[in-house]
């Protein structure tokens, strides 16, 4: 329990430092007017249907993500509904953007639809991973495509070199990791052989692999996820851009959020519940040369009002499967547990 809270602590203090730095470096730089972005959001018109407008694209990139995560499960014969995946994504949409503990919301994902298919467990454990997987690989192999399609590395400001040339190496990578998984079934299979003879813990773990191994003859299913992701990622971008028209400021072009926000999504790795994607926004939207005057924290603040917007969706999709609390409670105390 001791660890849980400390974890819980440097996660939030984490958080708070990287956003309450930004928010001070906003705050100190004025215009020529003497007003800072934080001032212009209080006093200058927005507007809201652009607002209105990044909100309605974020509910449907949400509900893409647990339609790609239904297809998954159905593909290992997981009898699960659409609308079982839909409340059960939402709870753990939820998990990933509060700081509750060291719960994440995959494993809630996992515990509660395996407790209604406990005779499948490993595939809806396998579809969670899969699901994962599909979404980080397909955000890397996206930015890399917006990158070269954009010319994006050509701009001028620090570390764009290593910031492209990374995601470039991370894409290779996973992409031979995949390749590798789909062609070596033999090796496969004989490892998954030796695990079942390994008391307890192998025989578990050798039926999840296994579970993960039929989605070698999933190709539509795989495809047809890689297509949701794209729209996913899409949508991504499409909402912040809305979001930054709405609030006062001049707003970078729409192709330049095609490439920054996967990138900054990208650090959504890291578990904590709030940034680096606030300071990775801010740091594109001050450093590059878009001959444009991009006030000091109008990255931070389109970020925060993304999050907010993310907040609100994961409540509301919380708060109409209200009636199912104790199982989610169940579902928290057993994940913790595992």
């Amino acid at each position: 329990m001791n660890r849980k809270i400390l974890t819980a602590i440097v996660k939030i203090g984490l958080s708070v430092g990287i956003v309450g730095y930004l928010v001070y470096d906003a705050s100190t730089h004025k215009d020529a007017d003497g007003v800072s972005v934080f001032d212009n959001l209080v006093h200058q018109p927005k507007h809201w249907g652009m607002l209105a407008a990044a909100l309605g694209v974020l509910s449907v990139l949400i509900v893409l993500t647990f339609i790609r995560w239904w297809f998954l499960v159905r593909a290992l014969g997981v009898p699960a509904k659409l609308s079982d995946t839909i409340r059960v994504g939402f709870w753990g949409f939820l998990f990933n953007l509060a700081p509750l503990g060291v719960v994440g919301g995959d494993l809630v994902k996992a515990v509660v639809l395996s407790r209604a298919h406990r005779e499948k467990q490993a595939s809806v454990i396998a579809s969670v991973i899969v699901d994962r997987i599909i979404g980080l690989y397909v955000l890397f192999a996206f930015a890399s495509a917006t990158i070269l399609a954009t010319g994006f590395q050509h701009y001028k400001i620090p570390y764009i070199d290593q910031i492209c040339n990374g995601v470039y190496l991370v894409t290779l990578i996973g992409g031979a990791g995949i390749a590798a998984v789909m062609v070596l079934d033999a090796a496969v299979g004989h490892w998954l052989k030796a695990l079942h003879h390994i008391p307890r813990v192998g025989p578990p773990i050798a039926r999840l692999l296994e579970d993960l191994r039929l989605y070698r003859h999933q190709w539509p299913t795989l495809l047809l996820a890689t297509f949701i992701t794209v729209g996913v990622h899409s949508c991504s971008a499409i909402s912040l851009y809305l979001i930054a028209r709405g609030l006062p400021g001049e707003v970078p072009p729409l192709s330049v959020h095609f490439v920054i926000v996967p990138l900054g999504v990208s650090t959504g790795v890291v578990p904590l519940p709030m940034g680096p994607m606030e300071a990775v926004l801010e740091f594109f939207y001050t450093s590059l040369p878009l001959g444009l005057t991009i006030a000091q924290g109008q990255g931070l603040l389109v970020a925060l009002v993304n999050r907010l917007n993310a907040i609100l969706l994961a409540l509301v999709g919380v708060l109409c499967s209200l009636g199912k609390r104790s199982e989610l409670a169940e579902a928290i105390h057993t994940a913790e547990s595992e």
